[in-house]
Formats: structure tokens, C-alpha cells, sequence
């Protein structure tokens, strides 16, 4: 069978990681729009550094759960398609391999003049030169709201040929990703929901099942795996 599953941030928060939710605007008590945009970043490059400093930081010592492994059990009975909206890297340190990074990832770097991608070091400042060009043009490899996510193409072809799409974590408020269970149902899959409460787009769904990732993961992928 061919899955494609889709993560966010509810499979992380019972890592220890805050979730990001807008309905105030804020996130971890840093307005949206300061940390979390290229005008942000343009108008105080230090605090949205500061701000990524603090979270590759808490990503770093946070620890994958059992939903990060039962997803690693279930790539050796299907053929899976892993694509996580998350920027930690709680999957690759559970193990999984080839993990899609649709909003990039905190432990990269990237330069806003020449596009060179490097490992990022645990503390970014303004002044880190790029090891490609030289110029103090460093940014987090982060997909910021107003820019398109990452590996979009690898994405909807994996979607298309999936048998089942599976949406681990999600709310469904943000664009494309929450597109992407009527995209895979348009192609024939069938679309499984796996959340804490009911997602903004859970009507995309054939089924869903409610409850923590840690809990309700591992369960489901014991009873696909047995089939």
C-alpha cells in the first residue's frame, strides 16, 4: 500500500514543543508578524534570531514519542511517503530516513543573497557570513507566512499516487497543506485523520480518530500493520 502521511505540530507538542495557534496573534508571546515573516526579519533580523536560537534550542532536547516511532515502524510494511509541516527533527531522530520538510527545518541555515543551504549552528546572529559568498546574509532555513513551502512538486506527486492519505496532528487552517486530503481524495485515496479535536478541514476525511498522537498512532499503525 502507498501512504502518504502528512504531520504538524500536534505530534510534536506531546514532545514538549509549543504549538502555534493565530488566534491571538501571538506565538510564544512574539507577535506573528515579527518572528514569522520576511518583513519581520527585515525590519529585526536580532530578535527573529533570537527567536529561532530559542527553539532550535528546545528542539534539540526535546525527545521523540511513541507516534514519531510507530511511524517508523510502519515504513517497514508499506511504502511510505513521510512530509512533516514541523521544523524539529524528531522523525530523523527516531529514525525515519528521507522525512519531506515542507517549512524547512531549524537545525539548517540558508543565505538570503545566494541561496546556499548549510547545517545552522545552535546560536545565529545578523553578522554569520554565508561559507558560500561571504555576505552577513544568514537566515534559518524556516518557510515564513508570505513564502512557498518547500519540495511542493515531490509533495502532490506522492499525494496522487497514494492509496491512503493519512493527516497525524494537523488543524487545517493553513495553506497547502490542508488542501492536501481533497487533492489525494480527488485521485483516488482514501483520507484518515488522526487529531486531538477536530480539524478545520475534517470534512476532506472518509474517517478520523481523536485522541493524543502518542495514544491513537501507535494503535492504528499496530491494527495497518496487521492487515
Amino acid at each position: 500500500m502507498r501512504i502518504t502521511i502528512l504531520t504538524g505540530a500536534g505530534i510534536s507538542a506531546e514532545s514538549g514543543l509549543a504549538t502555534f495557534r493565530a488566534s491571538d496573534g501571538l506565538w510564544e508571546n512574539h507577535r506573528i508578524m515579527d518572528v514569522a515573516t520576511p518583513e519581520g526579519f527585515a525590519k529585526d533580523p536580532a530578535l527573529v534570531h533570537e527567536f529561532y536560537n530559542m527553539r532550535r534550542k528546545a528542539a534539540s532536547v526535546a525527545q521523540p514519542n511513541a507516534a514519531h516511532l510507530a511511524l517508523l515502524r510502519l515504513a517497514t510494511h508499506h511504502d511510505l511517503t513521510l512530509v512533516t509541516q514541523n521544523v524539529d527533527d524528531l522523525h530523523e531522530r527516531a529514525g525515519s530516513t528521507d522525512v519531506i520538510h515542507m517549512h524547512g527545518a531549524l537545525n539548517r541555515a540558508t543565505c538570503a543573497e545566494c541561496g546556499h543551504g548549510w547545517p545552522a549552528p545552535m546560536v545565529m546572529t545578523p553578522e554569520d557570513p554565508c561559507p558560500a559568498c561571504g555576505k552577513p546574509a544568514t537566515r534559518p532555513d524556516i518557510v515564513w507566512f508570505g513564502e512557498m513551502p518547500q519540495h511542493m512538486e515531490r509533495i502532490w506527486q506522492a499525494l496522487e499516487a497514494s492509496d491512503l492519505f493519512v493527516a497525524i496532528g494537523t488543524f487545517g487552517n493553513v495553506y497547502p497543506a490542508a488542501g492536501f486530503a481533497q487533492h489525494a481524495g480527488r485521485n483516488g485515496a482514501t483520507c484518515l485523520e488522526l487529531n486531538l479535536d477536530t480539524s478545520m478541514n475534517a470534512a476532506d476525511f472518509d474517517d478520523q480518530i481523536l485522541g493524543p498522537a502518542s495514544r491513537t498512532v501507535p494503535a492504528w499503525v499496530d491494527d495497518i500493520c496487521r492487515r
